[in-house]
């Protein structure tokens, strides 16, 4: 008798289920969700699930405008839909026979926010790494107008569909969890622009760059192995298993462009970063298919690393040298943020800051102030003298009126020594009683300096060499 009563049960939770299944409800992936902000003035892609062939309607609140497709046979469905100029709050509805309502929608300016844990450092820090002027910062960070989402960690062998997160208002209590360089990139654009931001972060400390590639694109690097591995445990550090996880949920989200801050953990093999940036670049804009949207990325900032084979400078270069080589481009500079013994700055607002002015200056067509640092142009010997020139120094550059104590010059003998250095209405001028006839030039080519060259817009100039040695 139970058993015949068992089997009932199963027969109607079988029925349930499959009856569920066949009037299944619409249902979005997480970057969908109440306080979301779309990108303003676009085609903004919305999509999700439903029953095989439903047809899905969406109507959007800023227009009354009813699009709609129907879902494959698999229930998959995606709309595009045109957003106004910045505005809100708004809503979305979205039916197919059943009806959701997506909630307190901004439009405005949406950027992604990845890297490592530079980027993914929150406003309260880590434990015993502070982010400095954190407790203001979150205390008076209530904005309507910014809105935070952040991609929860994971990885995968297979490109997955969603991710675990969800849109969060810009308050003290959410903010203090979220990135720190994000935010105050984030802050600053919203303060000057005058328009709702919306922040995406992706990102996990530790990784290397490779992971976050797509595959199709890693392969054209000989270099790289792709171990065929399908344990649970596998390693964060595997190539494309995070752009799996934890981008390719996000790609075809309209976006204004991406902010990136990665670089320390790919310090053993500068001579490769200089090639895998620009692919990186390449590979989400084709990713995305949306043009080239800007890209600007934070150089890693001095550090001493204790490992005397290989000198961080070397990855700093291959930044450096990228900067030139990705059109839509920035590199923010941070000579002058750097610890000694912590890997994480703590100054996350000049890092959001820096980048910032890329994007207002390049992105958003602002003018009058300085956005890049100062970039060596050329080099003149002149005896026992070399002169330096400089590019995005219009105005001429500075040390505060303290002593340069980080340029070098060598002769061709290949040692360096201290070089005095003077700043002139040109650029910068070099001497070494120890050097008669010299031929290269480095400035805070080391693991840790404190930079003490800027442009008198306040930004610091890279390390650099003339050399190739």
């Amino acid at each position: 008798m139970n058993k015949i009563r068992l089997s009932k049960t199963g027969l109607l939770l079988n029925i349930f289920f499959l009856s569920a299944t066949l009037h299944a409800e619409i249902s979005l992936p997480s970057i969908f969700g109440d306080h979301m902000v779309l990108q303003q003035e676009t085609n903004a892609k919305i999509w999700g699930k439903s029953s095989p062939g439903k047809t899905v309607k969406i109507v959007s609140s800023w227009d009354d405008k009813e699009y709609s497709t129907r879902a494959d046979s698999k229930g998959n469905w995606d709309i595009k839909i045109l957003t106004p100029s910045a505005g809100g709050p708004y809503d979305l509805t979205i039916s197919d026979g059943s009806v959701l309502v997506l909630k307190d929608i901004l439009i405005g300016e949406v950027w992604l926010c990845s890297g490592q844990s530079n980027m993914e450092m929150p406003m309260k820090g880590f434990r015993n790494q502070p982010v400095a002027g954190s407790t203001e910062a979150i205390s008076s960070s209530e904005n309507n107008l910014i809105r935070l989402i952040t991609v929860k960690k994971d990885k995968s062998f297979q490109r997955l569909d969603d991710f675990s997160g969800e849109w969060k208002e810009c308050i003290p209590e959410n903010v203090s969890g979220f990135s720190a360089t994000a935010y105050f990139y984030g802050k600053k654009l919203q303060q000057d622009l005058g328009v709702p931001v919306g922040l995406i972060c992706s990102s996990w400390g530790g990784t290397r760059i490779e992971p976050w590639f797509s595959k199709e694109d890693l392969q054209n690097f000989d270099w790289i192995d792709f171990p065929e591995k399908t344990k649970e445990d596998f390693s964060k550090q595997l190539p494309a298993v995070l752009f799996n996880a934890m981008i390719n949920p996000i790609v075809g989200y309209s976006i204004r462009g991406v902010i990136w801050y990665q670089g320390e953990t790919n310090r053993w093999d500068p001579a490769h970063y200089d090639e895998l940036l620009p692919a990186f670049v390449r590979d989400w804009r084709d990713e995305w298919d949306i043009g080239e949207f800007p890209f600007y990325y934070a150089q890693i900032a001095p550090y001493d690393y204790k490992k005397i084979e290989i000198n961080s400078a070397f990855l700093r270069e291959a930044q450096l040298k990228a900067s030139k080589l990705i059109p839509n481009s920035g590199m923010a500079c941070l000579m002058d943020c750097g610890e000694r013994d912590c890997i994480h700055p703590a100054n996350k607002e000049a890092a959001g800051n820096r980048l910032a002015y890329l994007a207002l200056a390049r992105t958003y067509g602002k003018g009058g102030f300085e956005c890049e640092s100062p970039v060596l142009d050329k080099m003149i010997i002149d005896g026992g003298i070399v002169k330096l020139t400089f590019l995005n120094a219009k105005n001429g550059l500075t040390s505060y009126g303290k002593e340069l104590n980080n340029f070098m010059i060598a002769g061709s003998n290949k040692h360096f020594y201290p070089a005095k250095a003077v700043i002139t209405k040109e650029g910068i001028s070099l001497s070494s009683p120890s050097v008669s006839k010299p031929v290269a030039v480095r400035y805070a080519f080391d693991d840790f300096v404190i930079g003490d060259l800027f442009n008198t817009g306040g930004l610091p100039a890279s390390s650099f060499r003339t050399d190739d040695w």
